[in-house]
């Protein structure tokens, strides 16, 4: 199955990113940390040239925290690029994130011109919520489902910081099919895009390549079958998942399994790595070329 994604505010939030950034001192993009490769917005890195950027890498208790590491020491080979784990849970430390904003200005004098900070992030990554610790009040809109905030919000924080919230912003053709499922299986893109069963396979798929104790612990489960099929069917029989006839609910038992990883009760679990983000980059490069080529190609043989 391949996933394509084309609402129409999301071109409208797009402009409204191009028309803004020339006009902020520095950009936070929220990503989340189970995926930070892929809920990055390719359009940011593109229209951001030289402006300072924050990334936070959201959601980090959910995370593999050795891979927490790993994404912040690959960003900040950039360096117009800050990199920090942050979660929810630690107040404190969200807080902080304006002081981390002044940082990049020791010169700015505070009671002078303010720092315009522009935020950004795709669908359900918990901006929001990041946005109304740092404001101590509850400004932004929060939510479980993607596309909760609609529209921009100019907010004053500490330290005479103006944030500017953005909604969140998917992009309109997923080149790079990995990175759509991944979103999908965090809940980036909304739940009814895309099957149940389709992204517990893919997640089922890469936790037995990469996260077999978790697994193992989590279902109590000594012999890890081969196939993401036969795993869901396993823990469908562990769990009484089951259809007349004792058949495994597949549904079920996919939608369970999938809200357990999202919860982070089956572990700590990073879905990509920096070595696979360079190696689906090329791959994704080399994909377009030949789409381009086999395009010309037409074209030719229409003259």
């Amino acid at each position: 199955m391949s996933i394509n994604w084309f609402p129409g505010h999301m071109h409208k939030a797009q402009k409204e990113i191009r028309q803004l950034l020339p006009e902020v001192d520095l950009v936070i993009e929220v990503l989340d940390a189970r995926l930070p490769y892929s809920s990055q917005n390719p359009l940011l890195q593109k229209l951001r040239g030289q402006t300072p950027s924050i990334k936070l890498l959201n959601k980090s208790d959910l995370a593999d925290p050795k891979l927490n590491e790993a994404w912040i020491a690959e960003l900040q080979q950039d360096p117009t690029i800050k990199a920090y784990a942050v979660h929810t849970s630690d107040t404190g430390l969200i807080k902080q994130i304006p002081g981390w904003c002044l940082d990049w200005f020791p010169h700015r004098e505070i009671n002078k011109k303010p720092i315009q900070v522009m935020i950004m992030g795709i669908p359900n990554v918990g901006k929001s919520t990041l946005i109304n610790i740092m404001a101590d009040r509850s400004i932004a809109k929060t939510g479980n489902e993607a596309a909760v905030t609609k529209r921009q919000q100019r907010i004053k924080l500490p330290g005479n910081v103006i944030l500017h919230d953005t909604p969140g912003v998917l992009w309109p053709r997923f080149d790079n099919q990995n990175s759509a499922y991944r979103l999908a299986v965090t809940g980036g893109i909304k739940d009814h895009i895309v099957e149940a069963e389709d992204k517990a396979f893919f997640l089922a798929e890469y936790v037995l390549q990469t996260y077999q104790d978790l697994l193992r612990e989590r279902y109590q489960i000594d012999q890890l079958p081969a196939e993401p099929y036969d795993l869901l069917v396993l823990i469908g029989q562990r769990r009484g998942a089951l259809k007349a006839g004792g058949r495994v609910d597949l549904t079920r038992i996919s939608n369970l399994f999938l809200n357990e990883f999202r919860a982070g009760t089956v572990g700590r679990i990073t879905l990509e790595t920096p070595a696979m983000m360079h190696h689906e980059e090329q791959q994704v490069a080399a994909d377009l070329a030949a789409r381009e080529a086999r395009k010309s190609a037409r074209k030719n043989r229409r003259k």
